[in-house]
């Protein structure tokens, strides 16, 4: 069963001109499950269109030749036509022809945050420590909403480049396909075939396959960790210790002094230094071994908010 009464309903023939035939000069990512494409369409008909004052929009091309595409594509129509959240990308449609399987969404200006961080370029601007902040606060609020539903709703994939920024650096989760219904409570947990990204699995899912919600929290503390320091989970290029960054920053980082040596370079020290330091320890807590000790999403966002406004306050005296 597919949840598709709010969602458009798009011809193949439709997606085919809205992306120039899916023309390699549109396509954003090309994945092993998917592709992704941008595409022109117009803002009032979400009519295909060729010209360029129309709407962009992205347009999700699901790989037929992979096992449980249809699942997966099945899993975001049900989710995200159901789920409306200003921090949950917005599907506007689906387009289901024989095997042909593909989404419609809105298009987000500045791309992932992968990208943001960890990819070179003159297009890629480095992040100031007030933009890092917004983000990770945009994305808590997607978790929190997804933990708070009547039913609560599992992730299962917050990694950085799940987390879409839109021009004005909004964040928002994209990528459904491995959510999943989460227990009544948080002390409770259900079994799971392990899934999800290497270095942002929580580790009670891969030695016991045992899902909690705090499970989320877990990969929050690893991005929270990468939008501080400016380092990838899993770097094989780094020296032997600190190849992954969790194993190597976690004694470290309720230390001020070691910390401010390896904060993210491309800040220059712009950086409210006491801020940080909570920030750090605030992902330090998400990343605690038992998952119960874990903060919930709720907690991680107001403890964010206060760090926020900290840093507005320290901003305020120095200025003056």
């Amino acid at each position: 069963m597919v949840a598709t009464s709010s969602l458009k309903e798009f011809s193949f023939k439709e997606l085919k001109m809205a992306t120039g035939n899916f023309s390699p000069d549109a396509c954003l990512s090309d994945g092993d499950l998917c592709k992704v494409y941008k595409g022109w369409m117009d803002e009032k008909t979400m009519a295909p269109s060729t010209s360029g004052d129309s709407m962009l929009v992205a347009i999700k091309e699901f790989n037929p030749n992979r096992e449980q595409h249809f699942e997966l594509w099945q899993s975001e129509v049900n989710f995200l036509g159901r789920h409306y959240h200003p921090n949950l990308i917005e599907l506007l449609g689906y387009c289901w022809e024989d095997e042909k399987l593909l989404l419609v969404y809105e298009f987000m200006q500045k791309g992932d945050l992968h990208a943001h961080l960890f990819r070179s370029g003159c297009a890629i601007e480095p992040l100031s420590w007030d933009i890092r902040l917004k983000i990770a606060i945009g994305a808590t609020r997607g978790l929190a909403f997804l933990h708070t539903l009547e039913k609560k709703v599992i992730y299962r994939d917050f990694t950085t480049c799940n987390i879409l920024l839109d021009e004005n650096y909004n964040a928002k989760l994209s990528n459904f396909s491995l959510v999943r219904l989460g227990p009544s409570s948080e002390e409770a947990s259900v079994s799971i075939v392990i899934a999800g990204t290497f270095g942002y699995i929580a580790p009670e899912c891969i030695t016991t396959g045992d899902l909690y919600l705090k499970s989320d929290v877990y990969s929050f503390g690893v991005v929270l960790l990468e939008l501080l320091m400016g380092l990838r989970v899993n770097d094989q290029e780094h020296p032997c210790g600190e190849q992954n960054l969790v194993d190597w920053l976690k004694p470290i980082l309720s230390k001020e002094m070691k910390l401010k040596t390896i904060m993210v370079v491309q800040m220059e020290g712009q950086y409210p230094s006491e801020a940080a330091l909570q920030a750090a320890q605030l992902s330090l807590r998400c990343l605690e071994l038992d998952p119960l000790s874990r903060p919930s999403m709720k907690e991680v966002m107001e403890v964010l908010k206060e760090i926020e406004a900290l840093a507005s306050h320290l901003h305020e005296e120095a200025v003056k």
